[in-house]
């Protein structure tokens, strides 16, 4: 067989693996190696395979995957999410709608120092489900909008999933969240642009709030500073350039430690905590990284993503038809697989292609994590609808599907204005290159 027909054929046995429910950096080193072994021999496979966990992995910018989780796991515990809450629900609590909006919005305030869509929806599971429930909103929009609201945490710096990305397609990681941070904000305005209209049009579907006055809003402010911090930090050392991603995410997690410790909001058990639950979700991404960089380096070799950049600029047509049919590609995987696996299956091939028709690969990285969003929302499997009912099992699976369709609907409308007008990804990420 040609290289090209193994490439194709890993391609499939991978697909197979994944749906069969065979881990993902297994199911990946597996067909990896094995295609390498076909077009190199086994010498070569074993001297590649076993060289690029330790080679490709020490690189110091992966550093910032750990310090960014950490960063997430630390506010959880130290409480600083709860005061996010406190504070978007006094200031937003009182509109149509408003207690919807100000999850949305607290989600969002999380997500910039949270790293994981999954963790985002478990956190405010607990947090604002409850008070969602107890001001009378349906169980289906209730729990839609948790769900919904934490897969901000994608988009919004810091993002584990773009830093994937970067590293798959050797995107740089410090602009691909420079430019996820406005179409976040705009995401999350969306989001609860939906909300606002659907409860003017319905006001029985939830009740509102009291109107606390300007005191209590003004008392609240504090509880935000952790945050407020945070994405100063993040963002201010990413775009004067006096800080790597790393480093940043040094500081961010620093800034949370030191501000728990002055409020005396984390306790010994948390700081432990803490850092388990990052080593463990760092052991797992780092993993997964490991099975994707075997299988990329077998896809190289077979020359599969340069065969498919050749025949679609041979079949002659538009860049944006090749891009709509990418888009409806990942609404269809994204309802069978995870994010990782997705970016895992399709980039390889994808992504050169992209570049090859004129895409910028930080716009299109943007793009490829909205469909992430959306496949975290869309069943069958739409993992933090499954989040969402794993801490609340009262909650029907299916009541949480039939609520996500309006937010699927905003993530649609945010990726098309995304493509319409690609200046508000490329804003940010431009003018630090150009500084």
């Amino acid at each position: 067989m040609e290289p090209v027909q193994y490439g194709v054929l890993g391609m499939i046995a991978l697909a197979v693996m994944i749906v069969l429910g065979v881990r993902i950096f297994v199911a990946a080193g597996i067909v990896g190696f094995c295609g390498l072994w076909a077009l190199r021999g086994f010498d070569k496979a074993v001297g590649i395979s076993g060289h690029i966990p330790y080679s490709d992995t020490t690189n110091y910018a992966l550093s910032v995957l750990p310090l960014f989780i950490l960063i997430g796991h630390l506010a959880h515990h130290a409480g600083i999410v709860q005061g996010a809450y406190r504070c978007a629900r006094a200031w937003l609590g009182w509109l149509p709608g408003g207690l919807g909006i100000a999850t949305i919005f607290a989600a969002a305030g999380f997500a910039a120092v949270s790293g994981a869509s999954t963790a985002t929806a478990a956190v405010f599971s607990r947090i604002a489900l409850p008070e969602l429930l107890k001001a009378r909103y349906h169980p289906s929009i209730a729990s839609a909008l948790v769900a919904a609201g934490g897969t901000l945490a994608s988009l919004i710096p810091p993002s584990a999933i773009m830093v994937v990305y970067g590293i798959i397609t050797e995107t740089s990681i410090g602009g691909l969240l420079l430019a996820g941070f406005i179409p976040g904000i705009i995401s999350a305005a969306v989001y609860a642009s939906a909300v606002f209209l659907r409860f003017v049009l319905n006001p029985g579907l939830g009740e509102a709030t009291p109107d606390p006055g300007w005191k209590e809003r003004i008392e609240t402010l504090p509880e935000i500073a952790p945050i407020v911090f945070v994405i100063g930090a993040v963002l201010g050392g990413m775009y004067t350039g006096w800080a790597t991603p790393t480093e940043v995410g040094a500081l961010g997690a620093f800034i949370i430690f030191v501000m728990a410790l002055a409020r005396r909001t984390l306790s010994g058990r948390g700081l432990l905590d803490s850092l388990v639950e990052t080593a463990k979700l760092s052991v797992m991404i780092f993993s997964i990284i490991w099975g994707v960089l075997i299988f990329v380096r077998f896809l190289a070799f077979a020359g599969v993503s340069s065969a498919f950049a050749g025949w679609i600029q041979a079949l002659g047509v538009s860049p944006y038809l090749v891009l709509f049919c990418v888009l409806v590609l990942y609404i269809v995987l994204g309802m069978f697989m995870d994010g990782i696996g997705m970016l895992l299956l399709t980039l390889p091939v994808i992504s050169p292609v992209m570049n090859s028709l004129g895409f910028d690969p930080i716009w299109f990285g943007i793009i490829v994590v909205k469909m992430v969003e959306i496949g975290l929302l869309t069943p069958p499997v739409g993992l933090n609808c499954y989040v969402v009912a794993g801490v609340r099992p009262d909650i029907p699976l299916q009541q949480i599907f039939r609520g996500v369709w309006p937010f699927v609907i905003a993530d649609l409308a945010c990726v098309g204005l995304f493509i319409a007008f690609p200046g508000i990804v490329t804003f940010l990420p431009r003018l630090v290159m150009a500084g």
